[in-house]
């Protein structure tokens, strides 16, 4: 039996690329996707095969649901039959600030790439993986996709994410039912207050916070906390679990008073 092989959305930097580092050193052979080429993407190939495993560049837009067939076509002719899809590209609002102030331009960004694009490449994974004779000694097949904290707390400044983020949330637990009895385990994973760049705006604010309790453990979260849980996901480690959402946020979302 070969080295599984998994597809990672979102992988040029953050929390995509620490789940492929991740993934690699769990023996996965990766597929790194961005929506174009650039430097980043490439270095995080080099570090990849740096750690013995295979390792190729993808370059896919998520928003184009019309190309999923081909692009994992794509990945499984250049490394083999995909075992693990990791759903991470995603993109935030185009500009934080009042609710009634949002554009339909920013609403429908969010709702055509975190949460349509995706649904489409699950349903396109799930189809391909059911074509093929399940093997019951073959490695445990994953789709894992990252949600936020907002799915389930509100957040007005970024109310169109918030909405993307509970609508994806709702078709990993669909998809988590339909493919429970076909071997395919379907995984929500919530990140809390991850330290990346898409976070770096806001980090003084919740800095202030975090220290006033928001989060019982009181720092900012790392790519690597992500990546560790969904390394768990991805190795079969949770084989009885359907439809819950693995919490990574330091306690956010514990009620708590």
């Amino acid at each position: 039996m070969g080295r599984p092989v998994a597809l990672v959305t979102g992988a040029r930097r953050g929390i995509g690329k620490a789940i492929a580092l991740e993934l690699a050193k769990a023996g996965f052979d990766i597929a790194v996707n961005d929506v174009q080429a650039s430097t980043e993407l490439d270095d995080v190939v080099v570090m990849l095969r740096d750690l013995g495993v295979k390792a190729i560049p993808s370059i896919a837009d998520l928003s184009n649901i019309d190309s999923h067939d081909q692009w994992l076509a794509t990945v499984e002719k250049e490394l083999g039959a995909l075992d693990c899809l990791v759903n991470n590209a995603g993109v935030s609002v185009m500009s934080r600030g009042d609710l009634l102030d949002v554009t339909p331009e920013s609403y429908d960004r969010c709702l055509h790439i975190n949460t349509r694009g995706t649904f489409f490449l699950m349903q396109a994974f799930a189809k391909a993986a059911l074509k093929r004779d399940s093997d019951p000694n073959a490695h445990p097949r994953s789709i894992i996709t990252i949600t936020s904290s907002n799915a389930v707390a509100a957040s007005p400044a970024r109310s169109e994410y918030c909405v993307s983020k509970a609508g994806l949330s709702m078709a990993t637990t669909l998809f988590s039912l339909r493919l429970a009895e076909e071997g395919i385990s379907v995984y929500e994973v919530q990140p809390g207050f991850i330290e990346t760049e898409m976070t770096a705006p806001s980090k003084s604010r919740y800095d202030a916070l975090m220290a006033g309790g928001l989060t019982a453990i009181q720092r900012w979260g790392r790519p690597e906390d992500v990546a560790v849980a969904v390394r768990s996901l991805a190795t079969g480690s949770l084989p009885y679990s359907v439809g819950q959402a693995i919490r990574v946020d330091g306690g956010l979302l514990v009620n708590k008073y």
